[in-house]
């Protein structure tokens, strides 16, 4: 169902449903009739109701249950967010929590999840940050043969982190030609990035400075490939406070808390949900099922793009919880922290 614009609800019906929102953000519970009259409306219970009709049948709110109470749906809520919510900027307090979290020192990694706690705690939801994983600069690459057609590239950076690569061979490769190969990389690569590593190996190759044979060219070009390619499509995603989200819950809300809890356990998704909002600068806010990850769970993801001192997209930050959040406090705070985060990578 298309999103229904501010401007095709009447003054009363806007008052109204702005009330409905507010309360049931704040409450979690549907709201009544009885309960708006009583609210300051100058209207009777049977004129809000007939209102609380009409924004039922434009999809803007809902009856759960047997209940007489309505609550916002989805596309209530992406109307209210779009285009009536009043942001509430962080509180001095809030923004000294965040930018303490920043300062801490340490490596960026920590200090990005010391930061995202602090989010998470001051918006009681899962605090999310995603940055591209840093690329490894090499100090030896070697060649385990596995079987004939088979090999292991072990690849050892110069922080120490060994990671390894299963490649397939090309057809003649001996032990000899992994030795080759191996010792040409750790010679020629060594203090290289990936990037810088493939480039290098393209370069010689195509000028033909690199003495070796046909296998060992072919071996050298497969590994190269395997990692840069691999290394360049994973993000570092940090999760914090998602123990925050079962603190908050009711009764009637658990199960659905236990089907978020399950997406963040999927973080691939959510780092491509996440890669997504790097577009541009404006914060991105996905309510429940507008996004296929959340169709069970009924979650919302607010997130905002932070830029590093040359002025390029280097991650995302932002929160996740139910679709029930304060927005109009919890946006803001994510906007203060993407700044924050921003200087930090400055």
């Amino acid at each position: 169902m298309p999103a229904t614009p501010v401007s095709e609800l009447s003054d009363r019906a806007r008052e109204i449903f702005r009330r409905v929102v507010d309360s049931y953000l704040e409450s979690g519970a549907p709201v009544g009739s009885r309960t708006l009259a009583q609210a300051g409306l100058n209207l009777s219970p049977a004129s809000i109701r007939s209102v609380l009709a009409q924004l039922e049948t434009m999809g803007l709110l809902a009856a759960p249950h047997t209940s007489a109470g309505r609550m916002p749906t989805e596309l209530g809520l992406r109307l209210f967010v779009d285009g009536m919510m009043q942001v509430s900027e962080p509180s001095r307090a809030e923004r000294a929590a965040i930018e303490a979290r920043a300062a801490g020192g340490g490596p960026v990694e920590e200090a990005l999840a010391a930061t995202t706690a602090a989010l998470s705690g001051l918006s009681a939801c899962a605090g999310l940050v995603m940055v591209p994983k840093r690329e490894q600069v090499l100090r030896s690459i070697g060649f385990v043969p596995l079987t004939p057609t088979q090999a292991l590239a072990v690849l050892v950076s110069e922080d120490g982190a060994v990671e390894n690569r299963v490649i397939d061979l090309p057809a003649g490769v001996d032990a000899s030609a992994l030795i080759e190969a191996g010792n040409y990389m750790s010679a020629t690569l060594s203090g290289l990035t990936l990037s810088d590593a493939r480039a290098r190996v393209e370069r010689e190759l195509a000028d033909g400075r690199a003495a070796l044979d046909a296998t060992a060219r072919a071996l050298i070009q497969r590994g190269i490939a395997v990692w840069s390619k691999d290394g360049g499509r994973r993000p570092v995603l940090i999760v914090r406070g998602q123990g925050r989200l079962l603190d908050d819950a009711d009764a009637a809300d658990l199960e659905r808390v236990r089907d978020l809890l399950d997406d963040l356990e999927g973080k691939q998704e959510i780092a491509a949900l996440l890669d997504s909002a790097r577009a541009g600068d404006a914060t991105r806010i996905f309510i429940g099922a507008e996004t296929k990850l959340f169709a069970l769970s009924g979650s919302s993801v607010i997130a905002k793009p932070f830029r590093g001192a040359d002025g390029r997209v280097v991650g995302v930050v932002g929160v996740i919880g139910p679709t029930r959040l304060n927005y109009a406090r919890v946006v803001p705070m994510v906007d203060f922290t993407a700044a924050t985060l921003a200087r930090l990578m400055g």
